[in-house]
């Protein structure tokens, strides 16, 4: 379902992350290496990379909102070193702190809004794990995606402004 949005979508895809850790298989190893202290290739990384260089090369837009705690998680950290990679390939990433967004009405899991239409909420179960997708085009549940995007897109903090507080 994934592979098919990215490939489709025809001007801007969102992701609203919310979670301070994720468990996924193709990360654990990456994951590994970071908190070891050693050297990664980000081989791992390479066919997302290329899918973001793609998509906006051709013009299309890819944003990222991470809302997360402060002091960071070892996830997060980790996140902070693996971001420059997705922003050298077109990504606009940004993070807000969770004490910044507590007033916000944002949704309750990670989320993908495509050309502001289609709303993919992407679910893990409560250990981190990627449990699947939900795809909706309904248009209130894409209007309240949409609000809660743009609330936090405007608090959040471009990466490289973060990175230098």
């Amino acid at each position: 379902m994934f592979d098919e949005l990215f490939r489709s979508f025809e001007r801007t895809a969102f992701h609203l992350e919310l979670q301070d850790s994720y468990h996924t298989p193709e990360e654990a190893g990456p994951f590994d290496l970071f908190l070891r202290g050693e050297r990664d290739d980000f081989g791992w990384h390479q066919s997302w990379l290329q899918l973001v260089q793609r998509a906006t090369q051709a013009g299309k837009r890819i944003t990222r909102a991470r809302v997360v705690s402060v002091p960071h998680h070892d996830y997060t950290r980790w996140g902070l070193t693996v971001a420059p990679l997705n922003i050298e390939a077109g990504e606009d990433i940004r993070w807000l702190p969770r004490h910044l967004a507590a007033d916000l009405a944002l949704t309750t899991d990670d989320y993908w809004l495509f050309d502001d239409n289609r709303v993919v909420f992407t679910i893990f179960e409560p250990g981190g794990r990627f449990g699947g997708g939900a795809q909706t085009v309904d248009p209130v549940i894409v209007e309240h995606c949409r609000r809660a995007r743009d609330l936090a897109w405007a608090r959040a903090i471009p990466h490289h402004q973060y990175v230098s507080n």
